[in-house]
C-alpha cells in the first residue's frame, strides 16, 4: 500500500536519513519507533512531500509519488496528523472538520461529521467550540477527525500519543484500533512502546535516520536487547 526504497533526506548539509525502507501493507497498523531526532518525523515529511528526497522511492500502490508536492499526496489519498495538530483556533469544532472535507475515495471508508463524532464522542459534545479553548487531547482528536473527513487511504500519525494524558492515551489507542477495523491503513511515529504494542501489527526501529529493526510487533516486545539498545532513555 506505502513503500519506501532507499530514502534518502538532507536538510541542507546534514544527512538526515541514509537509505530508509519500509513497507505498510493495505490494513495495517505499522509503528515507526524511535528517540528523538531519530528521523520519524522526517520519514513522514517526506512521504507527505513536505521535505524533498535526495535519493530512493515512495510509493503509494503503484504510485510513485516520490517527490510530490503535499497537495498532491493528499489528493492521492495519504492523510497527515503532524505532531503539533496546527488546528484553526478560531474556528469552532464542527469549522475545523468542514475544512478537512474531501469527495468520498473509491474503496475507502467514508467519513462525514456524525461519523467522525462516533469515533471521538467527545468532539460532538463540544462541537461549537473554538479550537482555542481545548485541551492538547481534545485538539489531537480533532486533528485526526478532520484528516479522517478528507476520507483517506493511508493515514500518518506522529507521535500521536505525546504530551497527553494516560485517559486520552487510552481513546486513542481504541480509535486506532477501529480505523484498522475499518480498514485504514495506518503508519504511526512514537517513542511510547506500550501504546504502540496496543495498536501495531508491525514495527520498525529507527536510529540516526538508519532503520534497525523491522518484524511482528509482538516478536520486538520479546527482544529486550533491541529494546535496550534503541528505545531505553
Amino acid at each position: 500500500m506505502l513503500s519506501l526504497d532507499g530514502i534518502h533526506t538532507h536538510y541542507g548539509m546534514a544527512h538526515i536519513l541514509s537509505g530508509v525502507s519500509l513497507e505498510v501493507r493495505r490494513g495495517e497498523v505499522v509503528a515507526l519507533l524511535g528517540r528523538n531526532g531519530a528521523g520519524k518525523t522526517t520519514t513522514l515529511k517526506t512521504v507527505m512531500g513536505l521535505v524533498r528526497p535526495t535519493r530512493g522511492t515512495v510509493r503509494l500502490g503503484e504510485k510513485d509519488i516520490t517527490g510530490w508536492p503535499p497537495y498532491r499526496v493528499a489528493r492521492a489519498g495519504v492523510g497527515y496528523v503532524p505532531e503539533d495538530r496546527r488546528i484553526f483556533t478560531d474556528l469552532t469544532v464542527r469549522e475545523n472538520l468542514e475544512v478537512g472535507r474531501r469527495p468520498p475515495r473509491e474503496g475507502c471508508p467514508v467519513w462525514d461529521e456524525e461519523r467522525v463524532f462516533r469515533l471521538f464522542p467527545a468532539l460532538k459534545e463540544m462541537r461549537d467550540r473554538p479550537g482555542g479553548r481545548m485541551s492538547g487531547g481534545e485538539q489531537q482528536m480533532l486533528t485526526i477527525g478532520r484528516t479522517l473527513m478528507g476520507n483517506p487511504s493511508v493515514i500518518l500519525l506522529d507521535e500521536p500519543s505525546e504530551g497527553l494524558a494516560p485517559v486520552i492515551v487510552e481513546q486513542m489507542a481504541r480509535a486506532i484500533t477501529e480505523l484498522k477495523r475499518e480498514g485504514l491503513t495506518v503508519l504511526l511515529s512514537e517513542q511510547n512502546l506500550p501504546f504502540c504494542s496496543a495498536v501495531s501489527d508491525r514495527a520498525y526501529i529507527i536510529e540516526k535516520g538508519i532503520i534497525r529493526y523491522e518484524g511482528p510487533m509482538r516478536e520486538l516486545l520479546d527482544r529486550p536487547e533491541v529494546l535496550e539498545a534503541y528505545l531505553s532513555v
